[in-house]
């Protein structure tokens, strides 16, 4: 048995033995709304509504379990990593600024659509070497491997409006409002 140390709570985004194509990050995201999911519906929920059961699936340790159980190598391990650290420090501000743009609570959403929305609201905030359409386009791939059906919808209008916001040097180049269906 492992104890749980400084060192193995975590993450090393600079790992570089593992491939770094497109393919390879496509990957690292499809494991990180996997990653996500389980995360919203275990330490996030249990944070938020009842304090005393969180603890025991924390991202390192669900990013732990998923390397263990899975052949990564084929995996962009280090954006692996970093989503997985990254996007839970950051949720609460994600999920304050994206809230924006939804016509219902972001916790009504469907959890695969909260994992969806927090990959690429943290990719148009934090990635921005990223052009926002492909964020959009992966947001899209993400939510025809796991998501509803029409959840593309929501998650095409709420990232590309919140795309206008946060990525205003690329406002010429984003799709004019009318292509964007009315959510409220």
């Amino acid at each position: 048995m492992t104890t749980s140390t400084p060192q193995n709570d975590s993450f090393d985004s600079t790992e570089s033995t593992y491939k770094t194509s497109h393919t390879a990050v496509r990957k690292a995201r499809r494991f990180a709304v996997q990653g996500l999911y389980e995360w919203l519906m275990t330490d996030y929920r249990f944070a938020t509504q009842n304090r005393d059961l969180l603890g025991g699936n924390e991202p390192h340790t669900i990013v732990a379990r998923t390397r263990s159980e899975n052949a990564m190598h084929t995996v962009h391990l280090g954006y692996y990593h970093e989503l997985m650290r990254e996007i839970p420090l950051k949720a609460g501000e994600l999920i304050v600024e994206i809230a924006r743009y939804l016509d219902r609570s972001f916790d009504k959403l469907d959890m695969i659509e909260r994992a969806i929305l927090l990959i690429g609201a943290y990719e148009l905030k934090y990635s921005k070497h990223i052009p926002y359409k492909v964020v959009l386009d992966e947001a899209m791939q993400l939510n025809t491997h796991f998501g509803a059906t029409d959840a593309h919808k929501l998650i095409n209008a709420v990232l590309d409006r919140y795309a206008k916001e946060i990525r205003n040097n690329e406002k010429g180049e984003s799709s004019n409002d009318s292509d964007i269906p009315n959510l409220g």
